[in-house]
């Protein structure tokens, strides 16, 4: 990964994201509880997990207001509880910077609505289960916290 003008994609936020991914990849298998891929996964059988660090947390801001980006979702088994989160694990990035992001929470952090990056808890950010697709060249900054284990 390059600090410089080098971007492969035309986007330095796609280009971190892909690497980024790309890092995690190495370390364990990228399955959500809420996606496309989960449902693939589960016509297949595949699944596995792992410890250790193995999640470099991202907070993403949106191009046009440069404002941080927060997404939504709500897990299967509890559709009628949404769940907000401006945190993120990369799942994966395609070439052309489709991104499936998961949102990471800390279990002991109620607000289930953060209107600020700064109100969410993120001191024991884990796994949601719950993933998100992005546009990633639609993002002009990202912020990468150290690495959790998020599992």
């Amino acid at each position: 990964m390059s600090c410089g003008c080098d971007f492969k994609t035309g986007s330095c936020v796609c280009d971190v994201l892909k690497e980024i991914a790309r890092a995690q990849s190495d370390i364990t298998e990228n399955c959500c509880d809420t996606s496309c891929e989960k449902s693939i996964n589960e016509l297949l059988g595949e699944r596995e997990n792992r410890n250790d660090l193995d999640t470099v947390p991202v907070l993403l801001y949106c191009k046009d207001s440069c404002k941080p980006f927060k997404g939504y979702g709500a897990h299967p088994r509890n559709i009628g509880k949404m769940v907000a989160s401006y945190y993120y694990r990369v799942k994966s990035v395609s070439d052309d910077c489709c991104a499936v992001l998961e949102l990471l929470k800390d279990p002991n952090d109620s607000n289930h609505n953060p209107h600020d990056p700064m109100d969410q808890h993120t001191k024991q950010l884990k796994t949601t289960g719950i993933c998100i697709t992005v546009d990633a060249k639609c993002f002009c900054h990202i912020t990468c916290l150290p690495a959790i284990s998020a599992f």
